[in-house]
């Protein structure tokens, strides 16, 4: 990892100087320590690590744990009496603050080494930034250049690691790790989404962004965990206006008098959208089987573009893509080039059955903004047909989810197989009963599997000839949230081809 040689009394002085620290003992031979590694993780610790505790299921073994393989201070918001002797200790008033400022300056500020976009909105996060990136490395092939890196709730590229996410927006000290993965690489841009939670608690803190994009805003994430109410979600989304140079901001967007007042505060706005007051405006949209293609005009060229990706909400993804790499400076042909090629794993991914001449969808939409505009989307593209919906909602959190698809899957899928999403440390059946509560009244058939393979299965199996079935939520995910874990499990993906091909 590219980093300083970091010293536990420097990163006590700048902690001090953030007006963070509320207490601390350290040994006076700690002071002069190297910190060799930083960690929240007490199975990923090395010799003469900082450990940070965190989280709301922090328990002092893990404490324990680490000081055993080699911790040799910690970091917390809580003091540990009974170990005090065997270790360092800070104490802090703001946890995920000092971690953030601490992982910063353990990776020697290799953020500033990029060209970060940051994108965010309550949907279209992951197609945007694929879009971005598609665009990239198309530019970055080009000019034999690393390809640009990505972090989303897909998966996450910085040049080093390649895997799966969990999180939309890592936490910061895992952020921090990929930004030094990316630059000592050489890879130079990174396209990422930013999520409401990632603002609010601290995970991009101090990060400046060369471009952020402002995709939509409606009502999510409200819960006892996460926001206390839409304005305190909204007010967070906001806030990415604070670290960024140039703001591109969907000018068709719910309260754009507000969202564009904050994006002001950048040095540079660039709104896009099919309003033909934008600076970036899409027009003339045409579907032809699996490809859109549409005009967009701006102050420097009007030009033709393709997708070949379904689902017309695609095109605003689209044109947020093309303002971030208008603000960039990409050439246009890498522009047009790069959205042609552009495809993104689980995301409107068409199966198709031949015998009962099925449509078979698997997507990510997981909220009511992106339920509304898949079926939309799907009635348009598909007007005769029935529809079927595999879909579930997740363990203790966005709760009003379970209310607003309940009602969205009710009102326009004629069956619906409610299943296991994530469901954590809630029992899969309870969550399942309660969607079900908001889906009554409705001419909806509904069933309630809660292996979600089984449910995918009985879909397929009773759907009408000619039909479309929608599987939504996880897409390509490998993993299924059961208790505090990520059990591992097949895709949507992989499961409707096992069940194609009779396995």
């Amino acid at each position: 990892m590219n980093k300083n040689v970091l010293v536990l009394n420097d990163a006590i002085k700048i902690l001090e100087d953030k007006k963070l620290i509320v207490e601390s003992n350290v040994k006076a031979e700690d002071l002069a320590t190297i910190i060799r590694y930083v960690s929240f993780n007490s199975k990923d610790i090395e010799y003469n690590s900082l450990f940070i505790c965190k989280g709301s299921h922090f328990d002092k073994k893990y404490l324990e744990d680490a000081i055993k393989e080699g911790a040799f201070v910690y970091l917390s918001e809580s003091k540990y009496e009974d170990l005090n002797n065997e270790i360092s200790y800070i104490i802090v008033n703001d946890i995920r603050k000092a971690m953030a400022y601490i992982a910063e300056i353990y990776t020697n500020y290799a953020w500033k080494d990029l060209t970060l976009i940051g994108i965010t909105g309550t949907k279209g996060k992951s197609t945007t930034a694929y879009f971005v990136k598609y665009i990239l490395d198309d530019y970055l092939k080009s000019e034999k250049k690393k390809p640009c890196g990505i972090i989303s709730g897909i998966d996450n590229y910085d040049g080093v690691i390649k895997e799966e996410s969990h999180l939309t927006t890592p936490e910061s000290l895992e952020l921090h790790k990929h930004f030094s993965n990316a630059s000592s690489s050489g890879v130079e841009y990174l396209a990422m989404e930013v999520s409401s939670q990632a603002l609010k608690y601290d995970r991009v803190l101090g990060v400046q962004f060369e471009v952020g994009c402002f995709l939509n805003v409606g009502e999510d994430h409200i819960s006892d965990i996460e926001h206390s109410s839409f304005e305190d979600y909204f007010e967070s989304k906001l806030s990415i206006f604070k670290q960024c140079n140039v703001a591109c901001v969907n000018f068709d967007i719910e309260y754009p008098e507000r969202v564009l007042k904050e994006a002001k505060k950048c040095s540079r706005v660039i709104t896009f959208g099919l309003n033909k007051g934008a600076d970036i405006y899409g027009y003339d949209i045409t579907t032809t089987g699996k490809e859109i293609s549409f005009f967009v005009q701006c102050d420097s060229f009007t030009k033709k573009f393709k997708l070949s990706m379904q689902g017309f909400f695609n095109v605003y993804n689209a044109l947020a893509a093309i303002s971030i790499a208008y603000a960039l400076n990409i050439p246009l042909d890498n522009v047009y080039h790069g959205l042609k090629k552009a495809k993104v794993s689980g995301r409107m991914e068409i199966i198709k059955e031949p015998k009962k001449n099925l449509h078979i969808v698997v997507d990510y939409a997981h909220n009511k903004m992106s339920f509304e505009s898949l079926f939309d989307s799907t009635k348009k593209d598909f007007p005769e047909s029935e529809i079927s919906i595999v879909f579930g909602c997740p363990g203790k959190k966005a709760q009003a989810r379970r209310k607003e698809l309940g009602e969205i899957a009710g009102k326009y899928a004629n069956k619906a197989y409610i299943t296991e999403e994530d469901a954590g440390e809630e029992p899969v059946l309870k969550i399942c009963e309660e969607i079900v509560k908001h889906m009554e009244g409705n001419t909806c058939e509904c069933s309630i599997i809660e292996d979600r393979e089984a449910a995918i299965r009985e879909a397929i199996k009773e759907a009408a000839t000619g039909g479309v079935i929608l599987i939504t939520g996880k897409g390509r995910e490998t993993r299924q949230k059961r208790g505090l874990l990520y059990v591992k499990t097949r895709s949507d993906v992989k499961i409707v081809k096992n069940i194609l091909e009779g396995k």
